[in-house]
């Protein structure tokens, strides 16, 4: 699942241009197709459809590992990736993607398309986008997202750590990898406690998180499969991926679990577990 750099990577092309296309910001829509109708939660697909001629997109943002699309002054399209989606802009000549599940035709000749080869990326068009957006928690990489802040979201936690970072709710658009790259760095085992982390441990991982994103954003993300592309943050991993192999920093293997369902990788010397 794409995460906060891959994210913010493409609504960085599509906000001032890249990936090989020109921004979409101030382009009109003539048309809206859903070709897969599951991919659109709210409205329905006919309201959908019904909604976009003649709208303008204002503005590209993103909130987690949302896409924002603000149309007009009142409406935004939100749109989550989840597993494989991905927003491609090509001439309207050109044949639409194999696993194109919606597009918007715009006034300028081009196709916004919605790219999704596993079905579960998800649009909803809201005049409120706080139905959909209200239970994310802070960004890491907001200038108020403090260490202080860090230690509030974790303050009696019993839960793992891993589990944590990955919860949507504490914080907002860090996923596996950059969990996992982010642990090394601050030296914590990923199923350490968050309760009986210290002071100094919690600003270490906050340096760590900001860190590890930032430099993903500076390399475009992570490419690591065959549906996202142009990354490469993925050639900086320490640890995530990695399994059996030796750590960089110490030179002891890289060993696998499994934490809240995903893969987990770490360093067995640089990020002990102390006992409970």
């Amino acid at each position: 699942m794409p995460e906060l750099p891959e994210v913010e990577t493409i609504a960085r092309a599509l906000r001032q241009g890249g990936r090989g296309a020109r921004p979409i910001v101030g382009a009109r829509v003539r048309a809206a197709r859903v070709l897969w109708p599951r991919t659109v939660a709210m409205p329905d697909v006919a309201a959908f459809e019904a909604h976009w001629p003649g709208r303008v997109i204002t503005g590209i943002a993103r909130r987690g590992k949302f896409l924002r699309l603000e149309v007009d002054a009142a409406w935004q399209a939100l749109v989550h990736l989840r597993m494989s989606g991905d927003l491609l802009v090509q001439p309207a000549t050109a044949p639409l993607p194999r696993h194109t599940r919606l597009y918007l035709e715009l006034d300028d000749g081009r196709r916004l398309i919605f790219d999704d080869p596993r079905k579960f990326g998800r649009w909803w068009l809201t005049t409120d986008p706080q139905t959909v957006l209200g239970h994310l928690g802070p960004e890491p990489l907001d200038p108020a997202f403090t260490p202080e802040r860090l230690a509030q979201r974790l303050r009696g936690r019993r839960a793992r750590l891993k589990a944590l970072l990955l919860d949507q709710t504490v914080l907002a658009g860090v996923g596996n990898i950059y969990a996992d790259e982010a642990l090394h760095r601050a030296g914590l085992h990923p199923l350490r406690r968050a309760h009986t982390l210290t002071h100094d441990e919690i600003t270490a991982l906050w340096h760590a998180l900001r860190q590890v994103l930032q430099e993903g954003l500076a390399l475009n993300g992570a490419s690591i499969d065959w549906m996202y592309r142009g990354g490469a943050f993925q050639n900086q991993f320490r640890v995530y991926g990695r399994s059996g192999q030796v750590c960089y920093t110490c030179g002891e293997r890289i060993q696998r679990v499994r934490v809240a369902q995903r893969s987990t990788h770490f360093c067995p010397r640089c990020q002990p577990l102390p006992s409970e």
